[in-house]
């Protein structure tokens, strides 16, 4: 079965999303896709479903992309973390709810560090995939689990924010569709993308 029959109860918006993203990124620049088997794996192994059109993105388009948004790695393969992925003493949870709804900026939280750093590490270590880095411990993730589920967030060393026009920045659309869309549309730095 083709992805266009499969999708079909999905609309035209769906279709159009994911012709957005293979425009985004072509075979000849990414990994190639998971395929759906791999992809339920993964689910299954975390007790997850993945966001669309990010799920079927990995199963049919491709499992990362050097030259994608982020912009030290790109979009990273689905189970992978940046290189430079700081919270390597806590373990991934994807099952458990990302617990953030709105931007949080710990460096100016008033709480003693021993009390908020639990937070933290939740923040960085669920509900969520790494989709990426730019670099200086400023991590793009998806969330997976939980009341932001299917939107991105940019997860710093100071704070978490999500990403889209809801809360000010220079785009239309949230979501992993949407991300890529600001990134396809500029080729540009995230360092502009606040109004």
């Amino acid at each position: 079965m083709n992805s266009q029959s499969r999708f079909a109860d999905r609309g035209e918006a769906f279709r159009s999303e994911l012709d957005a993203l293979r425009a985004a990124f072509p075979p000849e620049h990414c990994l190639p896709p998971l395929g759906w088997n791999a992809v339920r794996d993964f689910e299954r192994e975390h007790g997850i479903v993945l966001p669309e059109p990010y799920r079927t993105l990995v199963a049919e388009i491709c499992d990362g992309c050097p030259e994608g948004p982020a912009d030290v790695d790109g979009l990273i393969p689905l189970a992978a973390l940046p290189a430079d992925w700081g919270c390597a003493q806590t373990q991934r949870v994807l099952a458990e709810p990302f617990p953030l709804t709105e931007t949080w900026v710990w460096e100016d939280d008033t709480r003693p560090y021993e009390e908020i750093e639990p937070l933290i590490d939740e923040v960085s270590n669920h509900g969520s995939v790494v989709l990426g880095t730019d670099g200086c411990g400023m991590y793009w993730h998806l969330v997976v689990t939980g009341a932001d589920r299917g939107r991105i967030w940019n997860i710093s060393d100071v704070g978490a924010a999500p990403f889209g026009a809801a809360f000010g920045h220079r785009t239309e659309g949230e979501g992993f569709a949407g991300w890529v869309a600001h990134w396809a549309a500029a080729r540009r730095s995230w360092f502009d993308m606040v109004v």
